[in-house]
């Protein structure tokens, strides 16, 4: 146990441990009813923020609180392993710095599609606390079922979990047909309802996206 409680205290897992610590701290207040679970959500993907970031990384339908949760912890967990059986045994020295950097990023990278797949498989669970979490829902699928009786809005039901029904709001002019999957981008808290975009089209926008990124990262590094 010592060991054990060694290791997580070490550079680069204590990092994480910390992180892992405030958001105990959060779910404590949110337990107590004094922080709300939508603390950390946002009601649009437009924006660079942490909500999209964590939608971009496959988390879409969840929220950034249990989803930061899940790849914080199996983070933890890869770090505090590394470091009981490879770090502990090398004379490091200066280079635990710059090494434990990379096994941070490292940790990270390997938690995220474990995580993703744990918060998939408790995506039907956090469906029950919707009226807790709108914003959750941004980046989910939806598949359109009818138009109701006012202009613009829609019913449509989760391509992954046919039970929760949402109501999409669409700009005039835009007319989804019945069947076809489009995906939540904004919530309207008046109205109780979603902006959403044709599948195809948010796909294609994110490529655009990711594709814009590079060159600027590129550009960047060339003038350096």
């Amino acid at each position: 146990m010592e060991l054990l409680i060694q290791s997580a205290l070490s550079f680069p897992s204590v990092v994480l441990v910390v992180l892992l610590g405030l958001l105990a701290v959060y779910w404590l207040l949110v337990a107590i009813g004094l922080a709300p679970i939508e603390f950390l959500e946002h009601n649009s993907l437009r924006d660079d923020h942490l909500a999209s970031a964590m939608v971009s990384l496959g988390f879409a339908g969840v929220p950034v609180s249990v989803a930061l949760t899940a790849l914080l912890g199996l983070g933890t967990l890869v770090a505090v392993a590394l470091e009981l059986l490879v770090l502990r045994f090398l004379p490091l020295g200066m280079l635990r710095l710059p090494l434990g950097l990379v096994v941070l990023w490292g940790s990270l990278a390997l938690a995220a599609p474990l995580s993703v797949s744990l918060c998939r498989k408790l995506q039907p669970r956090l469906h029950r606390f919707r009226s807790a979490c709108q914003c959750s829902l941004l980046g989910e699928s939806v598949i359109v079922k009818a138009r109701e009786q006012e202009d613009d809005l829609y019913r449509a039901t989760l391509e992954d979990d046919p039970t929760v029904e949402v109501i999409l709001h669409t700009k005039r002019g835009a007319i989804p047909a019945p069947g076809e999957r489009w995906v939540l981008v904004k919530y309207l808290a008046g109205e109780e309802a979603y902006r959403a975009v044709p599948r195809s089209k948010y796909l294609d926008a994110r490529t655009r996206l990711r594709r814009l990124r590079r060159v600027q990262r590129e550009g960047g590094h060339a003038t350096h």
